[in-house]
């Protein structure tokens, strides 16, 4: 008997067949200059289609929300024929793929966004950090654009034609990045958020921007291809811990599972050496939210399948260990040493630390 055995058995829901329980997790590799993914793309993807979902990485739906050097969008028609093509290829081996959509706010630099358009965010509060820009120059994150009402809703309404557009182009659904200190966690926080308006001050005013992204999302496509990414506790992008966060995450959840989205993708960071989602807080949600609830952050098999064992998740998604093993299922699968990645290539580079990452003999084929 397999000592994974959760971990590589089919998940089955009405809209979706999931040929195992490994998530590859979204993770920008920053081979798209002009947000359009290169012509290796396609073959990135293709070649880790053994997972039983990927997400694939942080997509910009607009011009003014790119964040990094060479990250994608999809909000034009260029990036949109890109990411065809890498459906395409995915759904020929037999992968199912969504796409992260995101708006990074005021983490970036106008250099990396579309016609150098200025950042914005809830507020005008300025991100600490450099951020690389063209000439591998490191620049101070700029203050960003404090968006009027209006600006939140055109916002809004660009998540939406995304997902959309996603859906037409053939992905399988679509996950909505609301973590790791981009816009809709901006909107949550009250360091980066000082408005006064509907979109600020309570609990409800805070998550009303990630959460009308949310039913628009559903309106439009469906909430059987809807996911949301959190990170709660996570401290990350230049936003601490603060006094309501456990509050606002049970307040977001519980309208999650009143929008009956198909999952919660949980993204736990190292916070001083230890996980910033406990496991006391992931019981909490899967008490709270019965759809698929996806864990992330440092699992390895063994330990992945006994969360799976445990009836706390759904599924577990894998970050880095991706980079490297283009066949990490199969690896699972026969207790297979994991080849390590090389980091000088995670977020910069060509085709070297990309797509050339050796596969076992007879897993995949010749690429």
């Amino acid at each position: 008997m397999c000592s994974i055995e959760r971990l590589l058995s089919p998940l089955v829901t009405s809209r979706h067949h999931f040929q195992n329980r490994v998530v590859m997790a979204p993770m920008s590799r920053r081979r798209s200059p002009n947000g359009i993914p290169n012509a290796s793309v396609p073959l990135y993807y293709a070649q880790r289609a053994g997972a039983g979902l990927i997400i694939a990485e942080n997509s910009a739906v607009a011009g003014n929300g790119i964040g990094y050097l060479d990250a994608p969008g999809i909000y034009n028609e260029a990036q949109k024929a890109a990411w065809k093509r890498v459906v395409d290829e995915v759904h020929a081996y037999g992968g199912t793929i969504f796409i992260q959509l995101v708006h990074t706010g005021r983490i970036g630099h106008p250099m990396n966004n579309e016609n150098n358009a200025a950042l914005v965010a809830p507020s005008a509060v300025q991100a600490e950090g450099l951020m690389r820009t063209p000439g591998d120059i490191h620049l101070p994150m700029p203050v960003p654009e404090a968006l009027t009402t209006a600006g939140v809703q055109a916002l809004v309404n660009a998540h939406v034609q995304a997902a959309a557009d996603a859906i037409a182009l053939g992905f399988d659904g679509v996950e909505i990045h609301g973590a790791h200190g981009f816009l809709p966690d901006q909107f949550l926080h009250p360091q980066s958020n000082h408005r006064t308006d509907a979109y600020g001050g309570s609990i409800a005013n805070r998550s009303r921007f990630l959460l009308e992204i949310v039913e628009g999302v559903v309106a439009a496509i469906g909430k059987k291809c809807t996911g949301v990414r959190l990170s709660p506790f996570a401290a990350i992008n230049d936003l601490p811990p603060y006094a309501e966060e456990l509050a606002t995450h049970q307040y977001i959840t519980d309208a999650l599972v009143q929008l009956g989205i198909l999952y919660i993708h949980l993204s736990s960071q190292p916070v001083n050496g230890t996980a910033s989602i406990t496991p006391a807080y992931i019981k909490e949600v899967r008490n709270r939210f019965s759809n698929l609830l996806i864990l992330a952050g440092g699992y390895t098999a063994t330990s992945a399948e006994a969360m799976l064992q445990a009836g706390l998740a759904d599924m577990i998604a894998f970050g880095r260990p991706f980079i490297a093993n283009p066949d990490l299922v199969e690896r699972f699968r026969r207790n297979a040493p994991l080849t390590q990645g090389d980091p000088d290539t995670y977020y910069q580079g060509g085709d070297a630390g990309f797509v050339d990452y050796p596969v076992m003999e007879g897993i995949i084929g010749e690429w």
